[in-house]
């Protein structure tokens, strides 16, 4: 292979990307194959109406870790990150509105209104997320150890996370361990007493995931996002000109490194030989050799479209399939000729501000869990959770002068209906999102002119995400850490020498942090640089 290249990635998004930048900063020169016409995966930026611009699927970026940002030098590269406040604007039936802040003696001022016992705790249970997460956060930057045969290394990472857990005290760590395996309603019952509050804080733990707030493994997951963001309402945060604007600051700095991106280029297959990677097949025709691949894509797509299952242990193939990656999550994004006037908005301090950052349908915890019944059983509730943004109130830009665009999250929409097909089903799911919202902005549906559905069907045929799953895969208790995305090869390593994994399939998996792609590369060149020393 002497004229193979050093290493392939497939997929550019957010993870792959980062992947990319740290392997060419070592001094690789990776080549990065994107199936698409633009870099950035899930977060990308398009005109779905003349004139109106939206992050496709993905409208707002979570915390991306200080040190890659540090190091892809974001900050200095023209990107321009928009955090509103208020950030969370969750309207209720009887005309209020709870409204959060990223301070929270503002938010416990709008908390009183429903709660003036939740509006006194709202800070402390702050303080308390603050502590956890600086036990967690280091967590979610390391490598998972592999339990089966811990290593030296692996030992070392449980050492750390053993001391870390004694520092944060008694009660902390105890709240801690019981917090992990519980439902995110009992969690946040144990906080607060007003139903508002507790839907917006609960709805962490189920976003993105088939998961209701009554599911046991709820509150880890919330406890999994606050490691990123310990804000309990979780703050929105937006690229100006979208989160496309963000894919090319990474795919621009990764390029600055030393990789090469290639769109159009998407791969048919992962070649291998004597059980090791040895370059890929596009759907083209061409054929590029590699000393080693590294799949920026979930791991059932990786194992069992592109590899041949023919080269991996039938044990190994059986657990892949039984992976879990059927999405629950549809994408709605409207063009509106001007702003609704949702009727909340006047019993707040903030005026049209209020509606800057997140807003939040789904006012009590039996409305979430309701709506995650119907997807249980091959449906789309008529009452849906949804979580929508407004970004043209922050970016003008977004959509012509006076008109705005509103992007919006659908849950819970099932991957595979019950005896209907999505072909049919996706505008009566668009109008079911437009018939919730009028709830709330009676003006709604007059304004509307046009209406792009995205579901989860969608996502795997234009994204290749299996399943539709946004995530690559269920963010459960059974796939998560050293179980993300297998018992045994939660490493980034696969059972084939010189494939490895960077996306969203592996710890840990959840938002638009980089870290999955930041500790992907780190093992890499581990073993890269021990092959290079023999």
């Amino acid at each position: 292979m002497s004229n193979a290249r050093d290493v392939i990635i497939i997929g550019a998004g957010h993870n792959a990307l980062v992947t990319a930048f740290y392997l060419g900063r070592a001094g690789l020169h990776p080549l990065v194959l994107e199936r698409q016409a633009v870099a950035g995966g899930s977060a990308v930026t398009e005109e779905f109406h003349p004139g109106f611009r939206s992050s496709t699927l993905a409208h707002a970026a979570a915390p991306l870790v200080a040190r890659v940002v540090q190091d892809m030098g974001l900050a200095h590269g023209g990107l321009e990150m928009i955090r509103p406040d208020p950030v969370v604007f969750a309207p209720s039936a009887d005309g209020r509105a709870l409204v959060l802040y990223r301070d929270t003696e503002r938010s416990g001022q709008s908390i009183a209104q429903f709660s003036r016992a939740d509006a006194g705790k709202y800070a402390e249970f702050a303080r308390v997320l603050v502590r956890l997460a600086g036990v967690l956060q280091p967590l979610m930057l390391k490598t998972p150890p592999a339990l089966r045969a811990l290593s030296p290394g692996d030992l070392w990472t449980l050492l750390g996370a053993g001391r870390a857990l004694r520092g944060l005290g008694s009660r902390d760590m105890f709240r801690l361990l019981r917090w992990g395996p519980m439902a995110a309603a009992d969690l946040v019952s144990e906080w607060f007493e007003s139903e508002p509050l507790r839907a917006v804080v609960a709805a962490r733990g189920i976003f993105g995931a088939a998961l209701g707030p009554w599911s046991a493994g709820s509150g880890g997951l919330l406890l999994l996002r606050a490691a990123f963001d310990p804000e309990p309402a979780s703050g929105v945060c937006f690229a100006r000109g979208g989160l496309g604007k963000l894919a090319s600051a990474l795919a621009e700095a990764a390029t600055q490194a030393g990789a090469e991106i290639r769109n159009n280029a998407e791969v048919a297959e992962i070649n291998v030989r004597d059980g090791a990677a040895v370059g890929v097949n596009l759907a083209s025709g061409e054929v590029i050799p590699a000393r080693n691949v590294i799949s920026g894509v979930d791991p059932q797509r990786t194992f069992l479209r592109l590899v041949n299952p023919t080269h991996l242990e039938p044990g190994f193939v059986g657990r892949v399939r039984n992976y879990r990656s059927n999405g629950v999550l549809a994408k709605v994004n409207l063009a509106l000729a001007g702003l609704p006037s949702f009727s909340a908005v006047k019993n707040t301090r903030d005026g049209r501000a209020a509606l800057a950052g997140r807003i939040h349908i789904g006012p009590e915890i039996d409305y979430l869990e309701r709506a995650f019944d119907a997807s249980k059983y091959g449906d789309f509730s008529a009452d849906p959770y949804l979580e929508v943004v407004i970004p043209s109130l922050s970016d003008p830009e977004l959509a012509p002068a006076g008109k705005h665009v509103m992007s919006i999250y659908v849950q819970f929409a099932p991957y595979k209906l019950r005896g209907l097909e999505w072909s049919r089903e996706r505008e009566t799911l668009g109008d079911t999102v437009v018939k919730t919202l009028a709830r709330y902005a009676p003006d709604l549906p007059g304004l509307i002119l046009h209406q792009q559905v995205i579901t989860p069907l969608a996502l795997e045929e234009r994204l290749g995400l299996t399943g539709g799953h946004v995530f690559h895969g269920e963010l459960a208790l059974d796939q998560l850490f050293s179980l993300r995305p297998l018992l045994g090869w939660a490493a980034y390593r696969t059972p084939l020498a010189g494939l490895y994994l960077c996306g969203s399939g592996t710890h840990p998996g959840v938002g638009l942090s980089g870290a999955s792609g930041a500790n992907a590369a780190r093992e890499f060149l581990k073993d890269w640089k021990k092959r290079d020393r023999r």
